[in-house]
């Protein structure tokens, strides 16, 4: 058995492939040279025009700001209900607006949207042009002439409100009214207050589905308002004292309303 020894492999074959060697190594040279070198010309470059390359990171960073606000209306002035995306209704998002006037079921409210400097008036469509206010009914609430005197008592014209979208009706917005009150950290609910001072009763909350968890999140909440109410005698539930009710029974009584006018032509004769 013969081995074959490495050594006596023929001198052409070792140099052929010393050969290769150095043409593969030659051409990696030359790959990361030029990778080094087009490195180099774009970091001179970037060094060199420094303030070109900021303004044109800031302006491509701009342009996609404009693009998502645009696209999710993050900037958009709603002037009436048709306008609002269908998603802001499903998931019920919170629109700012300022109080324009109080209507027979509800209020006026101009939407206010979020402002960004620089990017808020180059996109805003209503600028100069008289904006015409959003029609709001407060969800789930009736209002008794009382409760519409005590929203203009207590609703200032241009007084911030928070809109809680629940659903939409025509060009009606039907909504959970909300508005931030001094020494107080969180916001108050306008839909619950009016039940809770007897100045309105639940009425069904249009546009809700009566088995979704929305619904009965609302239902209790409102229910729970009246129900106070109605034990603490506010508003529509009070109950009249036992000389009240005594008097208006006297005062009904067939009897007692004849006496009173014999006693009256008795005068006049």
């Amino acid at each position: 058995m013969h081995r074959t020894n490495v050594n006596n492999m023929p001198e052409s074959s070792r140099e052929t492939e010393t050969e290769e060697e150095k043409r593969n190594r030659q051409q990696r040279d030359q790959g990361n040279e030029s990778s080094h070198n087009i490195v180099s010309i774009v970091s001179q470059f970037a060094d060199d025009n420094l303030t070109l390359v900021r303004n044109i990171s800031t302006g491509l960073a701009l342009a996609g700001v404009i693009v998502i606000a645009r696209s999710i209306k993050l900037i958009t002035k709603f002037q009436a209900a048709s306008e609002i995306p269908a998603r802001f209704i499903e998931r019920n998002v919170s629109l700012r607006g300022k109080v324009h006037s109080i209507a027979e079921k509800g209020l006026k409210v101009e939407h206010v949207p979020i402002y960004l400097p620089v990017i808020s008036p180059f996109l805003s469509k209503h600028k100069g042009v008289s904006t015409s206010p959003l029609l709001v009914n407060l969800a789930g609430v009736e209002l008794t002439p009382e409760g519409r005197v005590w929203l203009q008592n207590n609703l200032a014209t241009a007084q911030t409100v928070w809109l809680k979208l629940i659903s939409r009706e025509d060009d009606i917005l039907h909504c959970l009214v909300s508005q931030s009150r001094q020494r107080l950290m969180w916001s108050c609910s306008i839909n619950e207050e009016v039940l809770m001072l007897g100045l309105a009763r639940t009425a069904p909350i249009t546009g809700v589905m009566p088995d979704s968890r929305l619904f009965w999140r609302l239902h209790k909440r409102l229910h729970r308002a009246e129900v106070k109410a109605e034990r603490k005698g506010r508003g529509l539930w009070r109950e009249d004292s036992l000389w009240e009710r005594a008097s208006k029974s006297v005062s009904d009584n067939i009897i007692f309303r004849l006496m009173r006018r014999l006693f009256k032509r008795t005068e006049s004769d």
